[in-house]
């Protein structure tokens, strides 16, 4: 059983071009399906409707995951089956008739100009090279609102200080988009790429933007525990993450009276009605309501 799910990754990855993150997620999805299997079945084709509704219960029932995260593992199952019927290694589907659960989407939240401020602010009480890439990275995120994979997929040739523009490029369909960079953030990411980064840079044919201490380019994992350090120091909000600052930058841009079109351009969401959310999130934090899905 195991073989299947592994030629199914290779298929999503090869085939599909899911992305890495994608990747992950399905394969740790799979696996914690199978080994819910053991000791109930011996091959694929004895899995019935049944039994995955009893494991999806069984997730519910220990309240462990987030609604997101149910449907993104029964999504897992689904397409994995799907797979395995179209490449006739099964006769019938078991998630054919099988709803996805219902999602509970919270809306974004985000932080009030005082704390963004204190938290950009930060790293310049520190005189060392990585405090210089700690508020540069900070004042771009804040800057473009840029996911965390984004920012450290950037490369330093997507950066143009001339004309004020970052170059972003999706991972997972490498569509590209051309961001203004707001002058505050200007200042901070040329001292990084004139001092901290060339103190960083261990081999000069590294093209990553922002750096980690061996040289290489800084991880989402990376990413996360700078910016968690930086909300312990100032003492904001505990649940501060790199998307908090992306809330927060479309936030402020449509409390300052932006247009939703040309906040959905910068964000590069597909559809207006994911930058509508917005329009109902607080800069203190808090929202007027939530939004069921």
């Amino acid at each position: 059983m195991r073989d299947q799910i592994e030629r199914f990754l290779k298929y999503i990855t090869v085939e599909r071009k899911y992305s890495d993150n994608t990747l992950i997620a399905y394969g740790n999805d799979l696996s914690q399906f199978l080994a819910f299997l053991q000791g109930h079945v011996a091959g694929w084709d004895a899995v019935d409707r049944d039994l995955i509704l009893g494991y999806i219960m069984s997730m519910k029932s220990k309240q462990e995951y987030a609604s997101a995260t149910v449907a993104r593992k029964v999504a897992a199952i689904k397409s994995f089956f799907h797979w395995m019927v179209e490449g006739k290694q099964l006769e019938d589907d078991p998630t054919a008739t099988l709803d996805s659960p219902k999602v509970r989407k919270r809306p974004p939240k985000a932080i009030s100009p005082e704390d963004i401020e204190q938290l950009l602010s930060e790293p310049a009480r520190e005189k060392s090279t990585k405090a210089l890439r700690d508020r540069a990275l900070l004042e771009l995120l804040y800057a473009t609102g840029l996911r965390a994979t984004e920012l450290v997929s950037l490369n330093v040739d997507d950066i143009n200080l001339a004309s004020a523009t970052v170059r972003v490029t999706r991972p997972r369909d490498q569509r590209q988009r051309i961001i203004p960079i707001h002058e505050r953030a200007l200042e901070p990411v040329q001292e990084y790429l004139e001092r901290g980064r060339i103190e960083l840079l261990h081999d000069a044919g590294e093209p990553a933007l922002f750096l980690n201490h061996r040289g290489e380019r800084l991880t989402r994992q990376g990413l996360w525990l700078i910016v968690k350090h930086y909300v312990r120091e100032v003492g904001i909000l505990p649940n501060v993450t790199p998307h908090t600052l992306r809330h927060t930058f479309a936030a402020h841009l449509l409390d300052n009276k932006a247009g939703l079109e040309y906040v959905q351009q910068i964000l590069g969401h597909t559809n207006i009605s994911t930058t509508q959310v917005y329009t109902q999130v607080s800069t203190s934090g808090t929202t007027d309501k939530d939004i069921s899905a």
